[in-house]
């Protein structure tokens, strides 16, 4: 029998680098070869092989129809990135089987992944996933199926005009308790730009004005918003990342933020292209407001792959989407941070009402839901000269300056 004969069937891709998980962009070359070990004489049928990728989402609500009715409704929907087939050995024409030798065989293969893909992805409604497999077809025997996934990243390259202008907002709110007006309270709050990678930094310039008569506390959080869309329905998720908590800012006195840091942690990249998946940033400013609803200041962030081009440079390459550190994914594993606040705490509850219910504790504890093996990477890049209006080269004294009229 051949489950007695085959020792070893499984699928193995090509890594630019040794003991790093399989990470391809689109347009690249995906390689590899299909192993096969035999304890003895074996004889086969064929062997396929086959490549896809697709974004898939499901999830369920419940209706009712009356007070004695209930159902459930369903909703999925899915789109195909990837498709392609190949027959690694094929059966010989005279309608007779191959006859392998005892021992390792190897079948090479390669193809080209498509121009446009979407970032892989695992949520709690849906998925972005990529794999391999192969199909070993034998005489009188059940197939054998041996499956290999690799994770793809979408390039977003933060170096453009878009995600290198910087944001701004203001907001402002009436303190009222009990129909009685406590006075207002104000924020201003400005980035730099509108993209970063993770391992960033996002430097928040900003100003509280609080002129209630109650003492305010004003926050900053990165938020990631999940939505997932089937059959003109979506359904969403939102989790919050990082946080940062100010001073206290007491009755009738300002508070100003001069570049107050918060580092983004190893999350993976904004997920923008995809029909039925997206995965949104924002920067929230909140301030929190004893005995009324919470000030809400949001402002836009794209979460990308290429980093910040030393000196202001705008072009890419190649080799800057390959420089990455994955590092960060073997500490993850081994460290278990510091769980984020509730999400309800940020965001104000008018907006926790409409859009959905806080994560719970356990979700935040096993890790934020996301693209995997997402790009990560600090930069320490030597800071630009000062600007200076001497002129470093002053020409010589000895040289007469020549007559404009001349």
């Amino acid at each position: 029998m051949l489950f007695d004969r085959l020792r070893r069937f499984c699928v193995l891709l090509d890594c630019p680098e040794l003991d790093s998980p399989p990470v391809f962009s689109s347009g690249e070359a995906v390689s590899g070869r299909v192993v096969l070990e035999l304890s003895g004489e074996t004889r086969l049928g064929a062997l396929h092989l086959q490549a896809q990728g697709c974004a898939s989402v499901h999830w369920t609500e419940s209706r009712s129809a009356g007070s004695s009715t209930a159902y459930t409704q369903s909703y999925s929907d899915e789109v195909e990135f990837l498709s392609h087939r190949d027959t690694l050995l094929a059966p010989p024409d005279n309608g007779e089987v191959t006859v392998l030798q005892a021992g390792k065989h190897e079948f090479p293969f390669m193809f080209q992944l498509p121009e446009t893909l979407a970032t892989s992805f695992e949520g709690k409604h849906g998925s972005v996933r990529y794999w391999v497999k192969a199909k070993l077809h034998r005489p009188w025997s059940v197939v054998k199926k041996a499956k290999k996934e690799f994770t793809v990243i979408e390039p977003i390259d933060i170096n453009t005009p878009a995600l290198l202008a910087p944001q701004a907002g203001v907001k402002e709110k009436l303190a009222r308790a009990w129909y009685c007006n406590r006075g207002q309270v104000s924020v201003t709050a400005k980035i730099d730009r509108k993209g970063y990678t993770p391992g960033e930094v996002i430097p928040i310039f900003a100003e509280i004005d609080n002129c209630s008569t109650r003492t305010v506390v004003p926050k900053a959080a990165i938020i990631q918003t999940q939505t997932f869309v089937a059959r003109g329905s979506k359904k969403q998720k939102k989790s919050v990342v990082a946080s940062i908590t100010g001073d206290s800012i007491a009755a009738g006195k300002r508070d100003v933020w001069h570049g107050r840091a918060l580092k983004i942690p190893p999350v993976g990249p904004s997920i923008l292209q995809c029909r039925i998946i997206r995965v949104e940033y924002a920067l929230k400013v909140c301030v929190a407001i004893p005995g009324t609803s919470k000030l809400l200041l949001e402002l836009p962030l794209v979460i990308g792959t290429i980093p910040l081009h030393p000196f202001g440079s705008r072009s890419s390459s190649v080799s800057s989407q390959r420089s990455v550190n994955l590092d960060w994914l073997r500490m993850a594993m081994l460290e278990q941070p510091e769980a984020p606040p509730e999400y309800s705490s940020i965001v104000s509850s008018e907006e926790s009402a409409q859009n959905l219910s806080p994560p719970c504790q356990d979700e935040l504890s096993n890790g934020l839901e996301g693209p995997f093996f997402a790009y990560i990477q600090e930069f320490r890049y030597r800071p630009p000269p000062l600007y200076s209006e001497v002129d470093p080269n002053p020409p010589a004294e000895s040289i007469r300056p020549r007559c404009m009229t001349c």
